[in-house]
């Protein structure tokens, strides 16, 4: 189906992407504003990809007419004093050519300054953008949907407060007449629904309007994380991460350097040219799986323009050849799975390489039919980031570049377990909306993980599951080299303050392969202790390979001949550890605690707590030489389920690197 997607929420002055669906390229698409608030004027143009901009504060029903029939989407604007604190919601700007940056290599992921959405500002003191949580339920005959709305955390709005708006998805047969909205409650008939009906749903207050929640009520099988059931229908949130993804741990593999050059003792090494590179991982699989992993996620593996890393893509629909064929890559994913071990698969979709055939023909001639697939700066010259000289950005506003991308997601994304998205910020949220939804449509289960530095709180309404911790990576980065350690905590406080809802994943990280290793970079102690918060704070840990043994070149051939056999027995112990501590899962709340530091720099340690329910532990970090001596009035006892050990003495505990003790769950959480 054509249809342009969920329904939209905007501020006044924010511009939305207007795209059809599953788009054929060789048809006509037009859009029209079929219905408008008193005083708008706002009209739309007739390229089948349009921006629309509502001009004044209500609701707008824009109509596309395509192949398959007509269809109408809804768009609530909000007044513009509301547009939240990241810009809106175009996914297209910064970083383009001439942009400041940090590396400027292809392949590098870069920190952009700014952000796909304008940079992300955070509010202080004065409170910020709500968020809201949706709760579907089947009471009786009635599809019944509950909406907590949640103030900012440094604000002074309460959730009475906030108001929320609710919008049923155009997409869906429904009896309109008989939805009751009631405050923060929706009900409609069960007999009123067709074979599903998804509710959207956004807190606003004075300071913004939140990353929207969405929920479903579907006869038969659900498409997203059931929660209850009567009949044939089932009730489910369709923007929470899979389960699984929510607790795993997470290995990077950076494909071409991973076997090293070390022999086997039959003599022939796992890089050898009569073994391809996916057999070196299977050979390693027992490994990983002693470290805790159970996800997989391998830098690209499609034909490229021969840079190591793999990102400038040459063909989007084949293997490498230097890396195998597809049927060892398959036989890798197989081998994963029988070991319970999910695989992610790296998609490039901003850009291809210069050497791509279709950039090729669009330079040599400006009047091939490819031209029109790229963005241009000049004659001959196309549009980049970061003045990335071997790749060229694609034109998402032509028909023909969108078919050929989800046609390759259509390929890959039945073979594994979900997509690791390469500069997520700089490709429009419609299109990560398709792709979420398409994905999904395949697997329930399907994981996408975007990489936006810094993140972006609305690619949680619909677009990712899962997102780069890039602001907890750049506190442990400070830390290590010398910060206080508390700006750890400060660095997870932030995803609520910049507006992302309780339910969205995080991916924590301390090194990937776009940054120098972190025990280079700050030394052996703190790269301990940055383990330890990996595997301790709230979201999914990842170790880029090699980071478990003490690796130091970032992209090199890894030396598993030089292993640092305590610092990786130190990884298989947190990674136990977070299994074993309830209160250390997806499900455990995050809690400052009160701490001292009796002997030690006091700005080396920190300090937190983790519960679950009745389970609870406190958490000690120290990024220093030597060990520190911690009073953590919180702890009931002095074993660190870490080591093992009790770490206890008279003036408090004795911490290393790390340490996991239990404690008081009503005064971890006072």
């Amino acid at each position: 189906m054509h249809h342009p997607g969920p329904p939209r929420f905007v501020a006044v002055g924010e511009a939305i992407e207007l795209a059809p669906r599953d788009p054929d390229p060789d048809a006509a698409y037009a859009w029209t504003v079929a219905n408008r608030p008193d005083g708008s004027t706002v009209t739309v143009g007739d390229a089948a990809v349009e921006h629309f901009e509502p001009d004044v504060e209500g609701t707008y029903v824009v109509h596309l007419s395509a192949p398959d029939g007509d269809h109408e989407l809804t768009v609530r604007a909000f007044g513009s004093s509301r547009s939240p604190a990241t810009g809106g919601e175009s996914g297209v700007s910064a970083g383009r050519s001439g942009f400041e940056s940090g590396e400027g290599a292809s392949g590098r992921s870069g920190v952009n300054r700014g952000s796909g959405s304008g940079g992300v500002s955070v509010p202080t003191g004065d409170g910020g953008r709500p968020r809201v949580r949706l709760e579907p339920a089947i009471e009786g005959a009635q599809a019944v949907v509950r909406a907590t709305p949640i103030p900012h955390p440094d604000g002074t709005e309460t959730p009475s407060d906030l108001d929320v708006e609710f919008l049923l998805d155009d997409r869906d047969a429904v009896d309109r007449d008989a939805v009751a909205i009631a405050d923060t409650e929706l009900r409609v008939p069960l007999a009123g629904i067709g074979d599903r009906l998804r509710v959207h749903a956004v807190s606003v207050g004075d300071t913004g309007y939140s990353v929207p929640d969405a929920v479903e009520f579907a006869r038969g099988e659900a498409t997203g994380t059931a929660v209850s059931s009567a009949g044939d229908v089932s009730a489910s949130h369709l923007y929470d991460p899979p389960a699984w993804a929510e607790d795993a741990v997470i290995y990077e593999i950076y494909v071409r350097t991973f076997a090293g050059q070390n022999p086997d003792d039959d003599g022939e090494g796992a890089g050898s040219d009569e073994r391809s590179a996916f057999d070196a991982i299977i050979d390693r699989l027992d490994h990983l799986e002693s470290l805790g992993v159970n996800t997989l996620w391998l830098t690209p593996v499609l034909e490229n323009d021969h840079a190591p890393h793999g990102y400038n893509i040459t063909d989007f629909f084949s293997i490498a050849a230097d890396l195998g064929t597809r049927s060892d890559y398959e036989r890798l994913v197989e081998a994963a799975h029988d070991r319970g071990m999910n695989v992610l698969f790296d998609l490039v979709c901003n850009h291809s390489a210069r050497t791509h055939p279709h950039f090729q023909a669009a330079v040599a001639d400006p009047d091939s039919e490819y031209h029109e697939w790229y963005e241009w700066r000049g004659p001959g010259e196309p549009e980049t980031y970061f003045e990335w000289e071997h790749i060229a950005n694609f034109d998402f506003t032509h028909l023909p570049v969108r078919r050929h991308l989800l046609d390759a997601i259509d390929q890959w994304a039945p073979l594994v377990d979900g997509f690791r998205i390469d500069m997520a910020w700089a490709v429009p949220n419609t299109f990560w909306r398709e792709v979420h939804d398409r994905a999904k449509a395949i697997d329930d289960d399907f994981l996408l993980l975007d990489e936006t530095i810094p993140y972006i709180p609305d690619f949680q309404g619909g677009c990712f599951d899962m997102h780069f911790d890039s602001t907890t990576y750049a506190a442990l980065r400070r830390v290590g080299n010398g910060a206080p350690a508390e700006g750890i905590l400060d660095a997870v406080d932030e995803r609520a303050e910049i507006g992302f809802p309780p339910h969205a994943g995080f991916m924590l990280y301390a090194e990937n392969h776009d940054e120098t290793r972190y025990i280079v970079e700050c030394g052996r102690a703190a790269a301990a202790a940055a383990a330890g918060a990996l595997f301790t704070l709230p979201g999914a840990p990842m170790l880029y390979a090699g980071q478990e043994f003490g690796q130091r070149g970032k992209r090199d051939d890894l030396a598993w001949d030089h292993t640092d056999e305590e610092l990786q027995s130190f990884v298989r112990q947190l990674a136990t550890t977070r299994r074993d501590e309830p209160a250390l899962g997806p499900e455990g709340d995050f809690k400052r605690v009160e701490y001292a530091v009796r002997d030690g720099d006091a700005d080396r340690v920190v300090a937190f707590g983790r519960v679950r329910d009745d389970d609870a532990v406190a958490v000690v970090l120290h990024f220093g030489s030597g060990t520190a001596t911690v009073a953590l009035p919180a702890a009931t006892g002095t074993r660190d389920a870490v080591s093992g050990r009790s770490i206890g003495t008279a003036g408090g505990l004795t911490v290393d690197t790390v340490a996991v003790i239990p404690a008081d769950p009503d005064t971890v959480l006072a």
